[in-house]
């Protein structure tokens, strides 16, 4: 544990201790708060979304909070890191379907905010648990996407034959 002092205030940083079991994380639960309701929600949605749009819905609110349960089992911070990345993606994707389904009217909008609201709250849950994990050093370096020009203009000049 390292500590400092910046004025009259001391400070401490301390390494996340792990909760015993992943039902602990808040993450977890509001996940699991969020997947049943968007199973209730889209049980009215119209029969031809049977497959479609109201699976991809229920499929990715259940990814959510499996990859949180799984995020908890990984034996190191990295690795939990890269977890609750992938629940971090989920949500995103539960969100994009979410706006889609009410932009076709399968949700009231009062609905849709409930469910937009929750998401919001279980990924702003995600932000903080990465934000008490170790950092990962291997990619804490902020990287160029991979079409950035000053990627390329670092890139070898390609021979023509």
């Amino acid at each position: 544990m390292a500590s400092w002092r910046v004025g009259g205030a001391s400070w401490r940083v301390c390494k996340m201790s792990r909760t015993r079991h992943y039902r602990d994380l808040i993450a977890w639960q509001k996940s699991m708060d969020l997947a049943r309701l968007i199973y209730a929600r889209t049980e009215e949605f119209p029969k031809s979304e049977t497959f479609g749009l109201r699976m991809q819905l229920r499929r990715s609110a259940v990814s959510v909070a499996s990859r949180i349960a799984e995020a908890h089992g990984r034996l190191n911070d990295t690795e939990m890191r890269k977890g609750l990345g992938a629940a971090r993606a989920a949500i995103n994707e539960l969100q994009t379907q979410t706006e889609l389904a009410a932009s076709l009217n399968f949700f009231e909008v009062a609905i849709s905010e409930e469910l937009l609201d929750l998401g919001t709250r279980v990924a702003k849950l995600i932000n903080g648990l990465l934000g008490v994990l170790e950092p990962d050093l291997e990619t804490s370096e902020t990287r160029e996407p991979a079409n950035s020009p000053s990627r390329e203009a670092r890139q070898p000049a390609k021979r023509e034959v």
